[in-house]
């Protein structure tokens, strides 16, 4: 089991630091390249930038309440929404074609195709 993992292109989990403004305030954000990776191809399907797409992330977050989260917590959030991103995918929630928008995607048909696994998850 360990192999499938071990043998991954090493690059992957390179960690890289971007710099970027949030909310007008200059800040870096580090991340494994493959979290770097995922987060291209959100933004790429709605057509944003990696920056515009962190900002617009870092925004509605703190807008939804999650301030408390910002800044210390902001690299586990994405992380998590890239996590999240693959999750729904595979379970067929957001579709693999990646010339479908996110956007264009009913949040609670995604949101609800997430409950039943989460409900399993729980009683097991």
């Amino acid at each position: 089991m360990c192999q499938i993992f071990i043998r991954a292109d090493s690059e992957l989990y390179v960690m890289r630091s971007r710099s970027m403004r949030l909310r007008g305030v200059a800040t870096s954000i580090r991340l494994e390249n493959q979290f770097w990776d995922i987060l291209e191809e959100i933004g790429a399907r709605d057509g944003l930038t990696l920056p515009r797409l962190i900002s617009k992330l870092y925004d509605e977050l703190a807008e939804a309440g999650g301030g408390h989260l910002l800044p210390a917590n902001f690299t586990s959030f994405l992380r998590v929404c890239c996590g999240r991103y693959m999750a729904l995918q595979l379970a067929g929630a957001i579709p693999a074609d990646t010339r479908v928008a996110i956007s264009s995607l009913d949040a609670e048909r995604v949101l609800a195709a997430e409950r039943p696994r989460k409900a399993a998850n729980r009683v097991a």
